[in-house]
């Protein structure tokens, strides 16, 4: 029994010893960076924004992997459970972080405490845009035709349980309106029916809209934002429309498996830091109406951990239930 409990204690010794030295020299290989949704929405658009200048900063390529579905849990699960090595992390939404855990109670992670937050790369505006088909083309005008005709229309989001869903819901639910939810394996494929006009609206993150709002391919309504956007200056917020609550923005950040060294989490951090300092990455992220954040680990975590509290207020408050 000595013995044994002797080893034990080598091995713990030397798996201490050998976690900083592998965190050196880190990365000695290409790193996967998994968005939990599909192609074409924001959070894969952020993805690819940072991946080169990011894999530039750590000296070895960072490649964006699409893992969607369950309105993003299948690709946040697969982070959770990635070895903490550093060599798999995932982006960070406020759909697999704080909604969908507020909502779905099967989530098979804790978004506060199975994960390492690093850095929250950018905060982005959310806006409810309708098909140009449809007969309102303003905010008056949109919720009075909502509650001329309950039950009438339908809307797309990312997925169920994703920010979309969970802030329709609000939505519908501070409005009083009626809209049935149609799901989607995310932004991409509920974006490209929308604009086809078998969908007459959507709730979706600005940066993957705002390319079909530019074309007039959609009409945007009203955003959540802090102020009007001066990409959309005739917009106005939810809070100028008297739907404070619903007034909240996305995020994008990178974090990893819980038990990521923290040399490995300060390499990737400082990495992203770096990337975001360059004029060039910056702009091509502000250009989607985002807003460049660079945040700390520990304030990152904070972050995720109070949009939960929020999400979760919002649910039992509301009562809100998946479909």
């Amino acid at each position: 029994m000595q013995r044994r409990h002797w080893l034990a204690i080598a091995s713990a010794t030397l798996a201490a010893a050998a976690a900083p030295a592998l965190a050196q020299g880190y990365p000695n290989k290409v790193v996967k960076l998994v968005v939990p949704f599909a192609p074409g929405g924001t959070t894969d658009i952020v993805a690819r924004v940072i991946s080169e200048p990011l894999g530039k900063a750590l000296g070895q390529s960072v490649i964006v992997e699409n893992k969607a579905g369950g309105g993003g849990v299948i690709g946040a699960t697969q982070t959770a459970r990635a070895t903490p090595d550093g060599y798999e992390l995932g982006v960070a939404t406020v759909s697999t972080t704080a909604a969908n855990p507020a909502i779905n109670p099967k989530i098979p992670y804790n978004p506060v405490t199975d994960f390492t937050p690093i850095v929250n790369i950018a905060a982005t505006p959310n806006v409810i845009a309708v098909h140009p088909s449809f007969p309102a083309k303003d905010y008056k005008g949109f919720v009075a035709e909502l509650k001329k005709n309950p039950g009438k229309y339908s809307y797309s989001s990312s997925g169920t349980g994703g920010i979309g869903h969970l802030q329709m819901e609000l939505y519908k639910s501070l409005s009083g309106t009626f809209v049935t939810h149609i799901p989607y394996r995310g932004a991409g494929p509920a974006l490209n029916d929308t604009v086809a006009g078998q969908v007459p609206m959507i709730f979706d993150n600005l940066p993957s809209a705002l390319p079909f709002i530019k074309e007039n391919r959609l009409v945007p309504i009203v955003v959540a934002a802090p102020q009007r956007l001066k990409e959309l200056p005739n917009v106005p917020t939810f809070k100028e429309v008297g739907l404070e609550p619903v007034n909240r923005m996305a995020y994008y950040g990178i974090y990893g498996p819980k038990g990521l060294p923290k040399e490995v989490v300060d390499k990737i951090h400082d990495g992203v830091v770096k990337a975001l300092q360059d004029p060039a990455v910056r702009r091509r992220i502000e250009d989607t109406g985002s807003l460049v954040v660079a945040n700390k680990p520990d304030e990152f975590a904070a972050q995720i951990k109070a949009e939960y509290d929020v999400y979760k207020k919002v649910v039992d408050s509301a009562r809100l239930k998946l479909d």
